[in-house]
């Protein structure tokens, strides 16, 4: 059959790298399956949102994309509308009582039979009712393996576990993703060797809580440690990057495993979400300040030159203005590498959403601009600092003005600040080092100094 004469299918992917991840799998199966992959809506047979529903902000981006899918399919430039993924697990037929348009809506454990809903509703009579795929999650993790990749040919994310048991007090993952489930050891090391393979040089680990890999399994078998270091035995990569991991979760052997250096970057993604003991009690975080500090003076001491990521939540229930002033303070040391911080917000059927005391959005909001700003005048500190440094860097692209966009050890994709390079100095893909001879903001300037690198 002529390419022309394939259904042809658009898949908008919203959310976190794990939903990424689902997209890769959702494109691969629907291409194996005779359908044409485009990436414009406008003009296709069906177009697929892969929607997430971990914040209100979220599902409100989700309900614009399907807002504007509905607004093609009624001026006859769309055929058909899939929503898929966590917001499709979560909300169900609400989805439909919302928007008319959509002829289908998949949960998580439809996401591998994707491609036969979508003939379905291909096949369907106009009188005919929308498609509801939505049922309980899969027992196990799912299997990752043979994806077109959104990413960059270069780097890869690695997903090892899916579902949480940690039940944090704000968090609704558990109820849309399910309980813990690590994949297993093998299944992980069949992927990991299947993304090297098809151009990977970084592969990042993702999960609800990496930390927690293998926890779920038969006493005696792998855990993250191990895992890393049968990675660091079977796989040719420059660079393994550790994301998603949980304090209270964070053991000796970990930290070994960062220490041991490449291809284990020095590079970690803790989210601690406050540092007041109280408020972390309350979070059923399982960790107190003095747990926080002891954790963040471990790794120092242990790998040099360790870049960390975290995130903190305000305007959480009962948060006083006291003990949103010992977070500030504690910001203000310096700790940190990468910092994210976001506003409360109540989830259904979480313990956190019938808790008294919330602080008024408004002060939510005041709260989120005054820790923002005390991250921004640290970063561009840090910024600043690093003029003069050489440092090997992985170029991801170009900006609009041609200048490449790479990153350091130091630098995760998509969340972090990146290193600007001259336009032509190197090639998208490589690695290469580089000079420090700026900073533009939170971004490095810099030039190339070698020929890139192994």
């Amino acid at each position: 059959m002529a390419a022309e004469d394939l259904p042809s299918v658009a898949l908008v992917s919203l959310g976190c790298p794990k939903n990424l991840v689902d997209s890769e799998r959702m494109l691969a199966a629907l291409a194996l399956d005779g359908f044409a992959v485009t990436a414009d809506p406008d003009g296709a047979d069906v177009a697929v949102v892969n929607t997430c529903a971990f914040l209100d902000l979220a599902r409100a981006e989700s309900d614009q994309h399907i807002d504007a899918l509905e607004a093609l399919k009624a001026a006859g430039r769309l055929g058909r509308i899939v929503v898929a993924g966590c917001m499709a697990q979560r909300y169900g037929r609400e989805i439909l009582a919302r928007h008319a348009g959509v002829d289908a809506v998949v949960g998580l454990a439809g996401r591998d039979g994707l491609a036969a809903v979508c003939r379905r509703v291909l096949a369907r009579r106009r009188r005919d009712g929308p498609t509801v795929c939505v049922g309980p999650v899969p027992g196990s993790a799912p299997d990752d393996r043979v994806r077109l990749r959104l990413t960059p040919r270069h780097y890869a994310y690695l997903r090892i576990t899916e579902g949480c048991d940690n039940r944090c007090a704000y968090c609704a993952i558990p109820d849309i993703r399910g309980p813990l489930r690590s994949k297993p050891l093998e299944q992980v090391l069949s992927e990991a060797e299947e993304l090297a393979a098809d151009g990977a040089r970084e592969l990042i680990l993702i999960g609800q809580d990496t930390t927690a890999y293998g926890r779920d399994r038969p006493a005696g078998g792998c855990n993250l440690a191990g895992l890393i270091e049968r990675l660091r035995e079977r796989l040719d990569v420059p660079w393994i990057r550790l994301m998603y991991t949980h304090p209270a979760s964070f053991g000796p052997e970990v930290i070994a495993q960062l220490a041991a250096g490449p291809p284990v970057v020095p590079y970690v993604d803790l989210p601690l979400q406050h540092v007041n003991s109280r408020i972390l009690r309350g979070m059923g975080r399982r960790v107190d300040r003095a747990a926080i500090e002891d954790l963040l003076g471990r790794l120092r001491a242990a790998v040099a030159g360790l870049a960390i990521r975290t995130s903190f939540i305000v305007g959480y229930p009962g948060e006083t203005e006291a003990e949103f002033g010992e977070l500030a303070a504690f910001l203000a040391q310096g700790l940190f590498d990468h910092v994210g911080v976001f506003v409360y917000s109540p989830e259904a059927g979480t313990r956190a959403a019938g808790l008294p005391d919330r602080p008024p959005p408004e002060v939510a909001r005041a709260r989120w601009d005054r820790l923002m700003a005390s991250a921004e005048v640290l970063a561009l500190a840090a910024a600043a600092r690093q003029e003069g440094r050489t440092l090997d860097v992985l170029v991801d692209g170009a900006d609009e003005t041609g200048r490449l966009v790479a990153r350091h050890a130091g630098q995760a994709p998509e969340v972090d600040s990146v290193v600007l390079v001259p336009a032509g100095s190197a090639a998208v893909g490589t690695f290469a080092r580089v000079r420090v001879t700026g900073a533009e903001g939170y971004a490095l300037v810099a030039e190339v100094v070698e020929d890139p690198i192994a």
